[in-house]
């Protein structure tokens, strides 16, 4: 276990390094979390290490974060689907294109 520590400012910082310290669960100046030793925290602490003040902590328990209970809305009961009766099939008629609008005078006149 890793216990994180921001000990400097994050003010003049760019953005990346500021969602550095977002993920790595910091919120303001000297907040401390404890976080798994994994190389992906590894990675981000290398990458704002002079922000911060990392110990080695064994023994410490994490208290997993609770989560949300979404209430479920009981969906409708389900309706049957009507029934299409389909007709016959009539003779197929051809579509005689439609004439379209004359766009100039000389259209016009012919």
């Amino acid at each position: 276990m890793l216990r994180i520590k921001l000990v400097k400012s994050l003010y003049g910082q760019i953005p990346r390094t500021r969602a550095t310290v977002a993920a790595l669960g910091l919120k303001k100046l000297n907040h401390t979390v404890t976080q798994e030793d994994t190389p992906v925290i590894r990675g981000m602490i290398h990458h704002i290490k002079h922000l911060l003040l990392v110990e080695t902590v064994e023994g410490v328990a994490v208290k997993a974060p609770r989560k949300r209970i979404k209430s479920v809305a009981k969906a409708p009961a389900p309706v049957a689907a009507p029934v299409v009766v389909e007709k016959p099939a009539e003779e197929a008629v051809e579509a005689k294109p439609k004439a379209r609008a004359p766009r100039t005078k000389k259209e016009k006149e012919s």
